[in-house]
């Protein structure tokens, strides 16, 4: 019987994670056989291509413990009887003792019904993201005495206390992040150092032919073009108060994005005096985003360090807008630089500048010559360097041996 890895997500399917979807169907691709695990229920009626060719069965643990009593009672129950009960305990103890959170306790609780509900050709735990998925992944690995591994991205490091970070550095076999800004953090705090690998993700870029840029009718509006969750770490107010700048321009701003903040955008628009000139979309599916930035003129993603320290990556979004061949402004915000090299693949502001994010988009306004420079050297070079495959290779690779030890 062919072994399996379980892959645990914070939800799936989720249209804002396009990179983990890609990710599952890369390794279906090459042979490895998945469990998806998933902590939360489905919250999105649409999905993405690329979430209908994964075949991967999805195990939903029970949310919050109180929707699911009896099976939260049975998992216990379960993992109270394993060897390993003793250890997952103990670090959950010491966990708690330092975050004393219901989020916590709800943690501990998926993780033994996890451990219950795992089916035995599962020999392997792999987990998105170092917070509270790998909290899971944890304490179920010590619980039936697997081994257990992560992917790290973002909002996962940088909202995460130092010490916690540690402590799964040094119980998990192995992890990997998608960022060199990420690699060197996480490589501070770790022991084993060379334990955590850069493995840039990538993007599949194969579907994506970039339009072909017709000379810009100066009678229309210039289109403006942003995709991305409406949160605070992805800077849209810095955006609307640039615009609200640009207000004898004639152009259109078009986003595309759930998120709490959503509301609170438009109203800013709309007293900005700008609400008319911008269309807030919501939740769209991939092809949809597509048509938008083929008739766009430039993508602006005006990423900014939250509160919280959540921030950006390596957003997938801009190697989708760079791969249509059109130019893009950001901020010189975690990984962005490793992607837009300001002047010539790009232009990049520093964060919370709208003065500055005004600029740029009226220099590309302004300079069609420039603007054309920047989105070819743009699309070129995420092409040939943000291909996914050698990072799936890798990823495979290491998942493979790590599931051939275990069977050994």
């Amino acid at each position: 019987m062919q072994k399996r890895v379980a892959i645990l997500v914070k939800g799936y399917p989720r249209l804002s994670e396009t990179f983990i979807a890609q990710e599952i169907a890369g390794l279906q691709d090459r042979g490895l056989g998945q469990l998806i695990v998933s902590l939360r229920q489905p919250g999105e009626t649409k999905v993405h291509p690329v979430h209908r060719k994964i075949t991967a069965p999805v195990l939903y643990l029970p949310e919050y413990l109180k929707d699911d009593p009896a099976r939260v009672k049975r998992g216990r129950e379960f993992a109270e009887r394993q060897p390993g009960f003793a250890e997952a305990e103990k670090l959950f103890q010491a966990d708690l003792a330092r975050d004393h959170t219901a989020n916590r306790y709800r943690r501990f609780g998926q993780a033994c019904v996890l451990a219950a509900e795992l089916p035995k050709d599962v020999t392997w735990l792999h987990t998105h993201y170092l917070h509270t998925p790998a909290s899971v992944a944890r304490y179920a690995a010590a619980i039936l005495g697997l081994g257990w591994s992560f992917s790290a991205h973002a909002k996962d490091i940088w909202t995460s206390e130092a010490w916690e970070l540690a402590e799964k550095l040094e119980s998990s076999a192995f992890g990997v992040t998608c960022t060199a800004t990420n690699l060197d953090y996480l490589r501070s705090l770790a022991k084993q150092p060379k334990k955590v690998e850069l493995v840039y993700h990538g993007l599949d870029l194969s579907g994506i032919a970039p339009p072909k840029r017709e000379t810009r009718d100066p009678s229309r509006p210039f289109r403006i073009v942003s995709v991305g969750r409406a949160v605070e770490k992805k800077g849209y107010a810095d955006l609307v108060r640039a615009l609200a700048r640009l207000k004898d321009r004639n152009w259109h701003f078009d986003h595309v994005g759930g998120g709490t903040l959503a509301k609170k955008l438009k109203d800013q628009a709309d007293k900005a005096g700008i609400g008319g000139r911008t269309t807030w979309h919501g939740s769209r599916e991939r092809g949809e985003v597509f048509d938008l930035l083929a008739n766009a003129d430039l993508f602006v993603l005006p990423s900014r360090i939250a509160k919280s320290g959540d921030r950006d990556g390596l957003p997938n979004v801009l190697m989708e807008a760079q791969a249509h061949r059109l130019p893009v402004v950001s901020t010189r915000v975690s990984a962005i630089p490793e992607l837009v090299t300001d002047g010539e693949t790009g232009l990049l502001v520093e964060e919370r500048d709208p003065k500055a994010l005004a600029e740029a988009i009226a220099r590309l306004m302004d300079d069609p010559a420039l603007a054309l420079r920047l989105a070819e050297a743009g699309e070129r070079r995420v092409r040939e360097k943000f291909s996914p495959e050698p990072g799936l290779d890798r990823v495979a690779t290491l998942l493979g041996d790590a599931v051939r030890a275990e069977a050994a």
